[in-house]
């Protein structure tokens, strides 16, 4: 982290949490944020679901969730980005205050209740991003609060934007909306599935399906879900979203409700990571979210069983600068350890957290 960005983060943490990262979009749309664009090397290049991506390193949804500052954050070193998560009518989601930083503990606990634009207004700015980047730009989707069929939402996020973006998220595990982690269990899942797999399947140009999950769940709820992923014949699955538990925190706004993110998630992601891992045995590919601040944390989550990872709350902390400092930083492990490609490390470590 340079002198300027140190600068800028302090001036930022001055700020009211939400006001701050609105006031980060609005630089980063102005053209005022230094940007490094994306390295990428031999090593580190990756095929991730039918996806080429540059490096590994992606970011995760929720930092841009209306889709506002794509282009440029195809420019900041990420080897892929999500945005979101978007659903099918606008919503101003919870009361504020609803995003907290725990300074102490290098974490965030938000509680937006998916608040955005809508899908229509999603898909206009997606439909004028530019495409020669060479970075996979994908789609969070979400449902609405008040829905009377959540499923129905993410199928009309999905044929709403299917063109505009490279990859879609399934979210069923954002705890800010009331019973939306319910549509974890199998039945539901599965029924949610079946729906959003049809969608995709009666388009003429493939779409990859991810779905990101909670760290909330215990081992046979994450093993059902395996099974339900391979039968759905998912693209993916992200591990994690945010936890509810707030154990070991020491800053002042930890007992705030919401998902926290950020290092205190780190350990429990990942174990839910190994597990998904063991589980599927490869039969599809995992993406490592939850606590990385540093090369280290992302090599973890890779040699746990992640083929890609994605950060967000470390930004906060530790700006833009990360994304290029985590890239390279894989590839020093990874000469350290022998490994000539990022794949060759893939759950090489994963029995130290099972």
């Amino acid at each position: 982290m340079n002198l300027i960005e140190k600068a800028g983060l302090m001036a930022l943490h001055r700020v009211d949490p939400e006001r701050s990262h609105r006031l980060a979009l609005m630089a980063m749309k102005a053209g005022f944020v230094p940007l490094s664009g994306t390295y990428t090397s031999p090593a580190l290049a990756t095929r991730l679901a039918g996806l080429d991506l540059p490096n590994p390193v992606g970011l995760a949804a929720g930092y841009d969730k209306n889709a506002e500052v794509v282009d440029a954050l195809t420019q900041a070193g990420f080897g892929w980005i999500e945005v979101g998560a978007i659903t099918p009518r606008a919503q101003t989601g919870n009361p504020k205050p609803r995003l907290f930083r725990l300074s102490e503990d290098q974490a965030v606990i938000n509680r937006f209740g998916f608040n955005n634009e809508g899908m229509d207004a999603a898909q206009s700015r997606l439909a004028k991003r530019n495409r020669r980047s060479g970075v996979p730009v994908g789609l969070n989707l979400g449902a609405n609060k008040d829905s009377v069929d959540r499923a129905a939402d993410y199928v009309a996020v999905l044929e709403r934007c299917a063109d505009v973006v490279d990859f879609v998220t399934v979210n069923v595990s954002s705890p800010n909306t009331e019973k939306l982690r319910d549509l974890q269990g199998a039945a539901a899942l599965t029924a949610l599935l079946r729906g959003v797999m049809a969608a995709r399947d009666a388009r003429d140009k493939p779409l990859p399906v991810f779905l990101k999950i909670a760290p909330d769940l215990n081992a046979d709820e994450i093993t059902e879900i395996a099974g339900v992923a391979r039968e759905a014949k998912l693209d993916a699955i992200i591990a994690t979203n945010t936890t509810l538990d707030r154990e070991g925190l020491k800053s002042a706004s930890g007992g705030e409700k919401g998902g926290l993110s950020g290092v205190p998630l780190f350990e429990k992601s990942t174990r839910v990571l190994a597990q998904l891992s063991r589980d599927l045995d490869g039969a599809l590919p995992l993406v490592g979210v939850g606590g990385i601040s540093s090369p280290a944390d992302a090599y973890a989550k890779i040699r746990a069983g992640a083929s890609a990872v994605q950060l967000y709350s470390a930004l906060v902390y530790k700006g833009l600068s990360l994304v290029t400092e985590i890239a390279k930083g894989l590839e020093t492990h990874l000469a350290k350890d022998g490994f000539g490609h990022i794949s060759d490390a893939v759950a090489t470590d994963r029995s130290a957290w099972l």
